[in-house]
């Protein structure tokens, strides 16, 4: 994809909306589809009884699969900031052991040079 930066993060973006719209709709699918066959079974139910059901099924699956989400996200974000946390560490080691190892060998060349 070819343009600006902010085009390509708003596609991004949209991207990743219009995806997470998808896979919210298939949720709400496979809900009710549960709960039709939740309902199945219970011939002695009437329409409305049968249909409040399939409603507070439907409702109640998708209050928990967006509880399970908000908690996959707020983990997402923890492990984000602790592996940010531990590559800045790891960087800043890295970076002391070449200042060290460039220090040491232009010791070591000036040594030799002296002797």
């Amino acid at each position: 994809m070819s343009g600006t930066p902010n085009q390509r993060i708003d596609a991004e973006r949209l991207s990743n909306e219009v995806e997470g719209y998808l896979l919210w709709q298939a949720r709400i699918s496979e809900a009710e589809q549960r709960a039709r066959e939740f309902v199945r079974p219970l011939e002695w139910l009437t329409t409305s009884q049968r249909v409040e059901i399939e409603q507070r099924y439907v409702d109640d699956s998708l209050h928990r699969a967006q509880r399970d989400l908000e908690r996959i996200a707020a983990r997402c974000r923890s492990l984000r900031t602790e592996y940010e946390s531990r590559y800045r560490h790891l960087r800043h080691r890295c970076l002391a052991l070449t200042l060290a190892t460039c220090a040491g060998l232009g010791l070591l060349a000036t040594l030799l040079y002296l002797a």
